[in-house]
């Protein structure tokens, strides 16, 4: 059986160059995307968990990057003249913050 110590190392055999925190946040990613932990003691199912996780992870990051430059400049701009873009803008941040929550919860997000 799996346990978080055994997967860490197991991630830092993969990529030995992850800091303290990147594994960490592997670890918790991968057990909480795989159906059973147990799957991920199959090392080409962790490989294949983890680059899947991977470009999951990149186009989430993405995608909050991108929506953080639009939240920066809708900062700039006067609440009371929002136009209906911009609320678009709004709800579109909530999505992505969503889903990247969504990763690290290993479930869907509380309905708001």
């Amino acid at each position: 059986m799996i346990n978080c110590q055994t997967l860490a190392e197991t991630v830092q055999k993969i990529e030995p160059a992850a800091e303290l925190q990147q594994v960490a946040r592997i670890c918790l990613l991968l057990s909480n995307a795989s159906e059973s932990v147990e799957e991920l003691e199959d090392t080409h199912k962790l490989t294949h968990a983890w680059q899947d996780m991977s470009l999951r992870l990149q186009a989430a990051t993405d995608q909050h990057a991108a929506m953080t430059q639009e939240l920066e400049d809708l900062a700039q701009s006067d609440p009371d003249k929002f136009s209906q873009e911009q609320i678009w803008v709004l709800i579109r941040a909530i999505k992505v913050q969503s889903q990247i929550l969504e990763l690290y919860l290993g479930e869907p997000a509380p309905d708001i």
